[in-house]
């Protein structure tokens, strides 16, 4: 948001600066990568609509879009493996964003660290 147009910024609606540089799925969805801000590692993949974009950046608590559930949820709500958001970025194309956060807990509903824990499909072959 531009520094003195805060005051033409409709409550609960993203700033139409940022929705207009959003290239959103046919379901109105952009994925969200999600990222430790300490270790780098890539924790999970999650989906955002304008609103639950819009509630990270307010909320600086990382908020999604169930796909299954048709509902938005905050990380850690119900299992207390919150995600404070540092940064938000939008790759060069606009249909993916990076989420960098400060994560408590393990990130993924297995209780791993990262949703990537499991299921290597290939390795190095050193």
């Amino acid at each position: 948001m531009r520094g003195g147009d805060c005051h033409n910024v409709r409550v609960n609606e993203l700033d139409a600066d940022v929705a207009a540089l959003l290239k959103r799925n046919p379901d109105g969805l952009v994925p969200a990568i999600v990222q430790d801000a300490t270790s780098g590692a890539v924790l999970m993949l999650a989906w955002m609509d304008d609103e639950a974009l819009r509630r990270t950046l307010t909320t600086r608590r990382g908020t999604y879009w169930s796909r299954s559930r048709g509902q938005y949820w905050v990380k850690g709500e119900t299992s207390g493996h919150t995600q404070a958001v540092r940064e938000v970025r939008l790759d060069c194309d606009g249909d993916t964003l990076l989420v960098v956060v400060d994560q408590v807990g393990p990130a993924c509903h297995t209780g791993t660290t990262t949703c990537f824990d499991g299921r290597l499909l290939l390795a190095d072959e050193a």
